[in-house]
Parts: C-alpha cells; structure tokens; sequence
C-alpha cells in the first residue's frame, strides 16, 4: 500500500482499506514519499487497518523488483532505516507497528539466502514485531532462529514454480477471477498451493496463513474482495 509518489498513484488505497486487515506500506526506496507515507498510515487508522512496514531494496526505477547484490550488514542498514521512518509516522499518529515483509526482488533474496533473512528478521527483532515471509524457506527458519515471531505468506495473484517457489515479475498481469477462486479455495479447503504445474502442501506445520493481494495488480480491488468472502466462510466454518 501507499506505493504512489507525488502527485502519482498506485492502486485504489483507499477501496483495498476497507477490505484488508493487514497493510503492507512502501518505505520510500520502491514507491512512496512522506506525504504518501502519512497519508496511508492515516488511512490505515481509518480502517482499523493493522500496518506492516515493507521496505525495498534502494530501486525505485525498477520498483524495487529488480536484485542487486547486497551484503547482510548494508542490508539491515537499509531496514532499518526505512523502517524508523516509518514508525516516525505511526508514532505520530498514535499507532503500533506489526510486522515487517520485505518487498519484491528482496524478499526472494532473503528467502533463499539464509545470511540476508538473519539480516532481515534481526531488524523485525530490533523493533519487537513479528516478520512476514514465505514458509519452508530462510525466512521461517531465521525467525525461529533469532526468536521473532513468524508470520506465514500465501500470494492469490502470483504464480509458484513447480518447486513451490514464489515467481516474482517487475509487473503484474491481470489473474482471472475464476483462478483467484480456485487457488484460494484449493488453499483453505486442502492446504495445498497450487503451481504452474500441479499442487504441493503447505510447509510441515503451517497453519495460519496470512494471503496477499497486490495493490498494483489489475482488478485489485476486485480480486482482494473475492479473497475476504472466500476466507470469512471458510473462517465461519472453523469456528462454528
């Protein structure tokens, strides 16, 4: 969320607000800048939105979807200190930070390699919030190492290779509505992620699952409010 700049925009904010529980909001190195920023956090607050912080690597040309190389110390540098302008916002306003979720190329990087997540999630302990990522992969693994809190993630509008791997594009393609209900439902009702060439169970003890829905993806709106429908039965279900 919150991943315009200037007098330009990214997505509906302000109709996904009302959908959500959780928000995502740009740090300023892919998208965003202090007006956007305050902005966002106070459109959060509007809609007891509870707020991540999701920084990027230093890429706002290539929307911070593009990889560079990246050695651990810099990268918790460039963490942090997206992150503290962040809560400056959310202090201001009277708001807790809840989690931190690394954005595009580097999310990927720090899935895969476990130097980068112990980078990553040390600076979601440095704040005392719980980390966001991928499940069965270093970003689990450096949470329960480093003692943070882990939340896992499941994404409605993007694809998994065969291996289980999130596949990551610098832009989003429109996802059809009957496929965004068949992989969520494929989720919920059988805890199995569908990819591009079959199904695979979600990692061994993952049970919550936190699902994304990119604000930037055609139909956003759209697509993140069949997401709620389909999880609200399904959570009415368990609790009946």
């Amino acid at each position: 969320m919150g991943e315009g700049y200037s007098l330009y925009e990214m997505g509906d904010d302000e109709s996904l607000m009302r959908t959500i529980h959780l928000a995502n909001i740009a740090c300023g190195f892919h998208a965003s800048d202090f007006t956007i920023m305050n902005k966002t956090v106070l459109l959060a607050k509007a809609n007891n939105v509870l707020i991540g912080a999701h920084p990027s690597l230093p890429d706002r040309q290539g929307f911070g979807r593009r990889e560079m190389s990246m050695e651990p110390d810099e990268l918790a540098s460039c963490f942090l200190y997206q992150v503290g302008a962040l809560c400056g916002f959310l202090t201001c306003h009277g708001l807790p930070l809840n989690h931190i979720k690394p954005h595009g190329a580097v999310y990927g990087m720090t899935a895969r390699d476990m130097s980068l997540a112990r980078a990553a999630v040390g600076v979601a302990r440095t704040f005392n919030v719980a980390f966001m990522g991928l499940a069965g992969t270093c970003h689990q693994a450096a949470a329960k190492e480093l003692g943070v809190k882990f939340i896992a993630e499941w994404f409605a509008d993007l694809e998994y290779s065969p291996e289980g791997k999130l596949i990551i594009t610098k832009k989003h393609d429109l996802v059809p509505q009957t496929v965004i209900r068949d992989r969520v439902t494929k989720l919920l009702a059988e805890c199995r992620i569908t990819t591009t060439s079959g199904y695979l169970p979600l990692p061994e003890g993952v049970t919550d699952v936190s699902i994304c829905c990119h604000s930037d993806t055609p139909g956003a709106v759209e697509i993140t409010q069949t997401v709620k429908k389909l999880v609200d039965k399904n959570n009415e279900g368990i609790t009946a």
